[in-house]
């Protein structure tokens, strides 16, 4: 049985809002435990099905800049309206547990990350069509009409910076997709791997 690689890395997802990267990042962890995701914090109110320090951790907008005052940010945007964030300790937590670390974060958090750890692997996940998101979108009532205009506009720039990302895929099949970032992921523990032996 051949010795499987366990090199951490840091694996950036982002995509516009309905692209499936909050998705294709817990179906990854749920198959994968050697796969952790890094915990964002955000000002926004939790969804119905959303649970604070799984999903987000929730914070009003005074704790939060407390935290950015502290300097306990890796990274922190306003998406929306709402502020979101990476926290130093998630992150240092997953990492020395042996981890690699999953981002579900948007593209200007992704670059960010980029610039702190230039080993991350930035992963841009595009919808197949406009009229295939807005349905996505619809279709998840999590948002209404006048938030779903406000995501649709920032689609230019998104769209713009996933030319700065690793790999840009196109998720038209979710199983797929998961599978297609899975093999990106498992060919860079192997040259990460094979990159330290040469060295030694």
């Amino acid at each position: 049985m051949s010795q499987q690689p366990t090199k951490p890395l840091l694996i950036v997802l982002s995509s516009p809002s309905g692209g499936g990267k909050t998705t294709i990042c817990k179906a990854l962890a749920a198959r994968h435990p050697e796969l952790k995701i890094s915990v964002s914090a955000t000002t926004r109110q939790p969804r119905k099905s959303e649970v604070h320090g799984i999903d987000y951790y929730f914070m009003s907008e005074k704790e939060f800049f407390d935290r950015v005052k502290n300097k306990e940010f890796i990274e922190y945007e306003n998406v929306h309206g709402y502020y979101y964030g990476t926290l130093k300790t998630e992150v240092e937590k997953l990492l020395k547990n042996g981890y690699s670390v999953l981002f579900d974060i948007d593209v200007n958090g992704a670059l960010t990350i980029k610039k702190i750890f230039p080993q991350a692997i930035l992963i841009f996940i595009r919808p197949p069509s406009l009229e295939e998101l807005k349905r996505r979108l619809q279709h998840r009532k999590t948002d209404n009409p006048q938030e779903i205009e406000k995501r649709l506009k920032r689609l230019p720039e998104e769209y713009a910076k996933a030319r700065l990302f690793d790999y840009d895929i196109i998720n038209d099949n979710l199983e797929e997709t998961i599978q297609k970032i899975y093999q990106i992921i498992n060919n860079h523990q192997w040259q990460g791997i094979h990159a330290s032996n040469e060295s030694i």
